[in-house]
């Protein structure tokens, strides 16, 4: 009796629910005519100011041509340095900054994934079994007592029943207002610049690296020069004391001399603290112990090759933090739109069906079978203001973007014109250098000499050999930073890597097209923005 009743229950239910069919029916044609629809201002690359040329670009430096725009991939392979380009593959391989932005990356597009499910509906199944027992009272006779009253007893027993169920829920929410579409766009310009953050680190890895090695070579050049001049000096004592020896110089001339190869010495020994800890630096970049790794002494002799400068506006398609900075502020954009789709309801269509009975044998028959079907809609009526405080927070944490987007470009133009700068001032500077060490030379030449005929005392053979050394010195160090300065301005010009890299690292992602170059006199426009826009 309780199966027969459940089941006439099942089909009065299903009886009643036939015109909320048709009303399911309704809202599901509605919410695929609105699903188009979103609610948000649509995101427009922020304007920047670009100017029309690099201010400190050399004489005779040309702009690349179209061939160079290509992914030059290994850009370090410039130098022909084969212990540099071993280094570099290493690093691509070990170096555990990067490995750090490509599981980032991992994630974004894993975020991606999570927000697309949502333009599908949620579908679990269910199967459940029980036994209970339930009490129940009733009388079991009566007795006629000893003073001829009636009395009554109870007895209780308890029912025990069984249910046995499956059943299959549907749920899904249209995307009415653009919430999943905007959150989906967000998502996408995340993995975007997430894709440029990893072309980022890898890039500026790749760079320190560059840097950490040219000055491990430069601090060679140095100790060679230190090694030649403790040698020199060796051989100033050796000449004094032998003088000396003769009689024909004073015992101060012996003292300066071994006081100044002493200096020599220890300057050679610090030297080495310099290198080591440049060392030790490449051997983290490229995954290594520090306690393991050894580089062997080898004095820079190269010279910065050409570095054909790209156009102003092409460096917002170059330089991966300006990509990754304009994504985030496109991400930030969606945000707005998904915070303004809270003021409107919400629509969720959900359908179940299934069989229930109280006897397993019977579970999957046709009077056992039940099913519901029926749309929610919901709106939020007071929130306390909760709604307009969140897309106001959009809005700022869209505008905070937007304005690290514009200092990124600044910043980006200011890290060329420094390199660019510092290129042409040492350029110049080296060739005045290098007339220095040779007028150095030539002067302690004629001072040994004047020395060694006796006409000057031994205080102008020291002047003579400091002033040589220091220049030399100085010259070994421009170089130094000299090529120091050309990677870091291959750098600032990103490298060998574009834009459109973006959608190749990503594979399901477009990349967003490039931006116009602005005049060099357009002012800073503000992004177009709307309170509520469908489309």
């Amino acid at each position: 009796m309780q199966f027969d009743r459940t089941t006439r229950a099942r089909a009065a239910v299903a009886y009643d629910a036939r015109p909320r069919v048709l009303t399911a029916a309704v809202a599901a044609a509605l919410a695929v005519a609105l699903a188009g629809c979103a609610v948000g201002p649509d995101y427009k690359r922020p304007s920047v100011d670009i100017p029309a040329s690099y201010k400190e670009a050399a004489e005779g430096w040309k702009v690349a041509q179209p061939a160079d725009q290509q992914d030059r991939g290994a850009w370090w392979t410039i130098y022909n340095d084969p212990q540099l380009n071993a280094l570099e593959d290493k690093l691509d391989a070990s170096n555990q900054s990067i490995a750090q932005f490509a599981a980032a990356y991992r994630q974004a597009r894993a975020l991606v994934a999570e927000a697309r499910s949502a333009y599908f509906p949620v579908i679990s199944a269910a199967a459940d079994g029980s036994r209970s027992r339930s009490p129940s009272r009733r009388f079991s006779g009566s007795v006629t007592g000893g003073g001829g009253g009636t009395t009554s007893s109870l007895s209780s027993s308890g029912t025990i029943s069984n249910s046995y169920s499956l059943s299959l829920d549907a749920t899904w929410e249209p995307d009415l207002w653009g919430k999943v579409s905007r959150t989906v766009a967000g998502q996408q310009a995340g993995q975007l610049a997430a894709a440029a953050d990893l072309a980022n680190a890898r890039l500026s890895a790749q760079a320190t690296l560059a840097q950490t090695y040219f000055n491990i070579r430069s601090l060679d050049a140095q100790q060679k020069l230190l090694d030649d001049t403790v040698a020199a000096y060796q051989r100033s004592l050796t000449l004094t004391q032998n003088r000396y020896a003769q009689g024909v110089a004073a015992r101060s001339d012996v003292i300066q001399a071994q006081t100044q190869l002493q200096s020599a010495q220890a300057s050679a020994i610090d030297n080495g603290v310099a290198r080591a800890q440049n060392e030790h630096a490449i051997a983290v970049l490229i995954g290594e112990p520090a306690s393991t790794f050894s580089l062997p002494p080898a004095p820079l002799d190269a010279v910065p090759p050409p570095v054909p400068a790209q156009l102003p506006s092409a460096l917002l398609e170059r330089r991966p933090d300006i990509a990754s900075a304009e994504r985030k502020a496109a991400a930030a954009n969606e945000q707005i739109g998904v915070a303004i789709a809270a003021f409107f309801p919400t629509l969720t269509l959900s359908a179940s069906g299934g069989y229930e009975s109280s006897v397993f044998s019977q579970l999957l028959t046709a009077p056992s079978r039940f099913w519901t079907l029926g749309p929610q809609l919901a709106q939020t009526i007071f929130d306390a203001g909760l709604r307009r405080a969140q897309t106001d927070a959009a809005r700022a944490i869209y505008d905070q973007d937007v304005a690290t987007y514009r200092q990124t470009v600044l910043a980006a133009f200011q890290d060329v014109e420094d390199n660019l700068a510092s290129l042409r001032i040492l350029e110049q500077e080296i060739a005045v250098q290098q007339q220095a060490v040779q007028s150095a030379q030539q002067a302690l030449d004629i001072v040994t000499n004047q020395y060694k005929s006796g006409t000057v005392g031994y205080l102008n053979v020291l002047t003579a050999q400091t002033t040589a050394f220091t220049a030399e010195q100085k010259l070994a160090s421009i170089a130094g930073q000299r090529m120091v300065s050309s990677a870091g301005l291959v750098k600032a010009l990103g490298g060998g890597w574009d834009v459109s890299q973006m959608s190749r690292e990503t594979g399901d992602v477009a990349a967003p097209a490039a931006a116009p170059a602005s005049p060099p006199s357009a002012p800073v426009a503000p992004v177009s923005r709307t309170s509520a826009t469908t489309g």
